[in-house]
């Protein structure tokens, strides 16, 4: 698989009817582009707070609306963005390192979030001047 240097969405097989219901796959180093080392997920996250204000050194992610919406804003150390609307549980939205990212949920919005690497609280860059420095 082919790792983009910028944000991009990836359909995850998806499997199952409108009968029984769906099944969505992911896969490391398969529809994922990176063995994936983390699972975590956000939720009860209030409609008019914003979540991420922060880059990662070397962390690559995949974010997907297991349920409701979530509008994911990624700027480049270049100064240029990208909006991507994540509310299909069978999209998964890349993340490479070094995008600045900005997520708006919806009330009822989960996010499932698939990690490059471990916790490491010295790949976050949470100043955003510093991330402009780049």
């Amino acid at each position: 698989m082919i790792t983009k240097k910028e944000p991009y969405l990836i359909e995850l097989k998806s499997n199952g009817s409108p009968d029984l219901g769906y099944i969505s796959i992911a896969e490391s180093l398969q529809n994922i582009p990176f063995e994936i080392k983390r699972v975590f997920w956000s939720y009860y996250t209030p409609q008019l707070i914003t979540r991420g204000r922060h880059a990662h050194h070397h962390l690559e992610q995949i974010l997907v609306a297991v349920a409701g919406k979530i509008v994911v804003t990624n700027e480049s150390p270049a100064g240029e963005t990208t909006v991507h609307i994540l509310e299909n549980p069978n999209f998964g939205l890349y993340i490479p390192p070094m995008f600045w990212h900005v997520m708006q949920f919806s009330h009822n919005a989960v996010m499932l979030s698939l990690a490059s690497t471990a916790y490491n609280e010295n790949d976050y860059i949470r100043d955003y001047n510093e991330f402009k420095k780049y």
